[in-house]
């Protein structure tokens, strides 16, 4: 089995909660049109296919690496705050639901056939999230 890697510049974006709305009396989840995590999702998903990535029927293991850059909020002129949070805000789990839900149908099938996932977030100098399938 080949390794496929790629990487996409920017803060991930993790897969936010649906907002619930009620129509004929049905209730309906969705992800609001405007959100950022349509554009990551699109973005990972043609990352993918620009580094060979096609649906695969076999289990895959994934992992994710997830950099966000510092904000200036957390620096003073001699380094980071004492205060500053050591990791990013967002959740592993919800970055991971973002990666993995943008890439089905593009490297694999239905992302159910993730056996192994690994995803480590952290602070860097420039923001990136870097998938690795194999």
């Amino acid at each position: 089995m080949s390794v496929i890697v790629f990487t996409v510049e920017g803060d991930p974006v993790p897969q936010p909660r649906a907002r619930i709305t009620t129509r004929g009396g049905y209730g309906h989840a969705y992800t609001p049109d405007r959100h950022p995590v349509h554009a990551y999702r699109k973005a990972i998903a043609l990352a993918a296919a620009n580094a060979g990535a096609t649906p695969k029927a076999e289990p895959v293991c994934v992992e994710i690496e997830a950099v966000f850059q510092r904000p200036k909020s957390h620096r003073t002129k001699t380094g980071v705050k004492l205060t500053a949070p050591a990791m990013p805000r967002p959740d592993c789990d919800n970055i991971a639901k973002s990666v993995l839900d943008s890439l089905t149908g593009v490297a694999w099938r239905d992302d159910t056939l993730v056996r192994r996932l690994v995803i480590e977030k952290s602070y860097g100098p420039t923001a990136r999230t870097t998938v690795r399938i194999g």
